[in-house]
């Protein structure tokens, strides 16, 4: 007997998860070339995994332009989302989307001193990230990374994801 993909994907929307932004810089290719590009995208599948050392994991779609890039470049940068951050959201999850240059554009944010990656200011946490381990998973690719800097910008609530929708509490 086997679960199928349908029914473990609504057994698993029953479970609330913290909504992230996960962020690199890719470098630029040729010194003389264009600039290097900021690239980002939505996660649910993110948590902690050690205090001592502080390490983090997120869960990434093997293939995926994120999972190519910290597969080159590794340092990367994580926002937990706040929940006037909804839009945020959406936009860097949405398929078939418009160039990471473009969604960058207009996003309220710094850059990470130690990773170079865009934090996006408002959030309620930014970590910054080396990455020390990849674990292939299914198809999906776990990247754990060492966690460099962390701040807390916001005390808003969080923004959760729920059933196939963003949620907050309360």
């Amino acid at each position: 007997m086997g679960v199928s993909e349908d029914e473990f994907r609504a057994a698993m929307s029953r479970l609330a998860a913290g909504v992230v932004l996960v962020t690199a810089h890719e470098p630029q290719p040729d010194p003389e070339g264009p600039r290097g590009e900021d690239v980002g995208m939505t996660a649910t599948a993110f948590m902690s995994v050690s205090l001592d050392p502080p390490l983090v994991l997120v869960s990434l779609r093997e293939g995926s332009r994120m999972d190519e890039l910290l597969a080159e470049q590794p340092r990367w940068a994580v926002s937990v989302l706040a929940e006037s951050q909804r839009t945020i959201a959406g936009r860097f999850a949405m398929k078939g989307r418009i160039s990471d240059r473009l969604l960058f554009e207009d996003l309220r944010h710094t850059r990470g001193e130690a990773s170079g990656a865009p934090l996006v200011s408002g959030a309620l946490a930014t970590l910054e990230c080396h990455t020390e381990q990849r674990v292939p998973a299914g198809d999906h690719t776990l990247v754990i990374g060492r966690v460099l800097t962390a701040s807390l910008p916001s005390a808003d609530g969080p923004l959760l994801y729920f059933q196939g929708r963003y949620r907050q509490l309360g």
